[in-house]
């Protein structure tokens, strides 16, 4: 069974994407999944970054630019803000978990989907623990998380 300390560090790093993933959809201004410079810029200085000049924020945005379109995109922006994260012990278990939900076509993932399959691949999570993992992801309350979401988040701590 997951350790409580162990799994409230992994939930707190997983709480800690999602609001890395409300951030992003804060700066991306149009909602077109993508900040531009001048959408960073401008949620920098209304937070008080005033001297935060173009420079220093086109540097920002190359930082993250895996692609070279002088955008971020969801993926971009979590990878340059998750690389010190780390999701401990769960990563193996919720990666194989993620796997086998994906190859049935979910769209939605609840904490009771994800206790069954770590129950059928031999992690001992509660269905408590599972239930915390989802609610931890989990942006408009209704006990799920959208398997892309999952993904994402998944992907961008392992």
């Amino acid at each position: 069974m997951a350790q409580i300390g162990s799994l409230c560090s992994e939930t707190e790093t997983l709480s800690q994407v999602l609001s890395l993933i409300e951030a992003f959809r804060a700066f991306d201004g149009d909602d077109d999944g993508q900040i531009t410079e001048a959408e960073l810029g401008g949620i920098l200085r209304s937070l008080g970054y005033s001297n935060s000049s173009d420079q220093d924020i086109r540097a920002m945005v190359e930082k993250g630019d895996k692609d070279h379109d002088g955008l971020l995109s969801l993926k971009e922006f979590l990878d340059m803000n998750t690389a010190d994260l780390q999701l401990g012990e769960l990563a193996g278990p919720l990666r194989t978990s993620f796997e086998a939900l994906d190859m049935n076509g979910i769209e939605f993932v609840t904490g009771e989907e994800l206790f069954e399959e770590m129950r059928n691949i031999g992690a001992e999570l509660s269905l408590e623990d599972c239930q915390d993992i989802i609610a931890s992801m989990d942006v408009d309350g209704d006990g799920a998380v959208g398997l892309e979401d999952f993904k994402l988040i998944l992907n961008s701590l392992l």
